[in-house]
């Protein structure tokens, strides 16, 4: 079964739907009892870092979501903020994340190389994958995806990293380790590419 974790936060419509157009059953749940026999986990979050920790919590899903990923090693996405969730932190806020891979989360600046930066970064955008990568696997080069966000990651651990964008200087757009991955855009929203990219997380055994 695969669970679209529910923390109360954005439309989660549109990532069922994605997976049902690459042929995968979800469901969007905040009930802890179902994600405790989830296979596959998907995180997706609009809105602040602290709320949707809260949110975590107060819904009796932090505890089942460290068992199930941390002990029973089942693949979970973090899309945009579930992303960030999967870190140490965010500058948006004071709550701790859920630590699992290491960084937290730092606003973009307002300028770069003299010139003004729009914030929140919001568009269309490639990213240039890793190799090995298996959320990226056979993806064209010239492949775009669909980005809304005003932080980006900082992180020691390179090899955490698995795809990069251009912004006001490279971030990180997509991370994997072992069973835990996330990308910083909305792969749901991100048409042909993205649902490729979907595709490629629900068939991971």
């Amino acid at each position: 079964m695969i669970v679209v974790v529910d923390l109360g936060m954005g439309n989660l419509g549109s990532v069922p739907n994605c997976c049902t157009r690459v042929g995968y059953q979800a469901v969007v749940s905040a009930d802890p009892a179902l994600v405790a026999v989830a296979d596959k986990l998907i995180l997706p979050g609009v809105g602040a870092f602290d709320s949707a920790m809260k949110a975590m919590r107060s819904r009796g899903l932090y505890a089942v979501l460290q068992r199930r990923v941390i002990d029973d090693n089942i693949p979970i996405l973090g899309i945009c903020l579930g992303m960030q969730l999967l870190f140490e932190g965010s500058d948006e806020g004071q709550e701790a994340g859920l630590g699992w891979l290491p960084g937290h989360f730092s606003r973009f600046p307002s300028q770069h190389d003299g010139k003004r930066l729009l914030v929140p970064h919001i568009g269309w955008n490639t990213v240039e994958a890793r190799a090995g990568s298996r959320l990226f696997a056979d993806m064209q080069d010239d492949s775009e995806y669909y980005f809304v966000h005003s932080y980006r990651l900082v992180t020691t651990s390179d090899d955490v990293i698995s795809g990069t964008t251009d912004y006001g200087g490279h971030f990180v757009s997509g991370v994997e380790r072992g069973s835990i991955m996330g990308t910083q855009f909305h792969p749901e929203k991100s048409h042909q590419f993205g649902a490729r990219l979907v595709k490629n997380f629900l068939s991971i055994v």
